[in-house]
């Protein structure tokens, strides 16, 4: 099923030569504070980010009725939706916030994306490291930066550093920063400067893509 039009927030450089596509995680949606510092760091380096809602996120914008998300597969082919609509992959590096990280990790090397970005990919669920959400990682084909708060409980430095990860998988550490890169206030660090930081990352990550 196609989804005609899908709506799509544009930042940044329209010249630029990889175009950023993030998707929203499970509870926020594409404009969070989150995610629009986000967008506005990367575009003030010079990049070209897209931001889309999964279908069960637009409608909550519809009739603000909070609803779980959508099941997997309905969010992986919109995903595929969403890559078609912008113009093919080989100039897309997709990715998102946790859950949509996860999703646009599931469909990168499907799809022959240029790159994957994911922030705070959500290794397993709070307090159940049994329960492991790595396993297509292990062979991922797709160049990927997983940027990653070194307090989330998602997942730790410790319980990643002991994950058979693919090589083209590098990590990006957020210093202190929680699932939403907010640091303790007794680290001199700020959300914002975290956020900037991991936006740099990310700007080196994608120009390294460029050929």
């Amino acid at each position: 099923m196609s989804h005609e039009n899908i709506q799509v927030i544009l930042d940044g450089d329209e010249n630029a030569p990889l175009t950023i596509v993030l998707a929203h995680g499970a509870g926020a949606p594409m404009d969070s504070p989150f995610m629009d510092q986000m967008a506005g760091e990367l575009a003030g380096l010079g990049c070209r980010i897209a931001r889309f809602e999964f279908p069960y996120m637009a409608k909550r914008r519809l009739d603000g009725k909070k609803r779980g998300s959508d099941r997997a597969p309905v969010l992986l082919e919109f995903f595929g939706d969403v890559v078609d609509q912008l113009g093919g992959p080989g100039q897309l590096v997709i990715g998102g916030k946790s859950m949509g990280g996860r999703m646009a990790s599931m469909v990168a090397d499907d799809l022959g994306v240029a790159g994957l970005v994911c922030l705070g990919y959500p290794f397993h669920p709070p307090g159940k490291p049994e329960n492991l959400r790595t396993e297509h990682l292990t062979g991922l084909k797709t160049p990927t930066l997983i940027c990653h708060g070194t307090r989330d409980p998602f997942g730790t430095p410790d319980e990643i550093a002991a994950y058979d990860l693919a090589d083209t998988i590098a990590l990006h550490w957020v210093a202190d920063g929680d699932h939403d890169f907010k640091p303790r206030k007794s680290s001199g660090r700020t959300q914002s400067q975290n956020i900037k930081d991991t936006a740099t990352a990310i700007n080196d990550f994608t120009r390294g893509l460029v050929t």
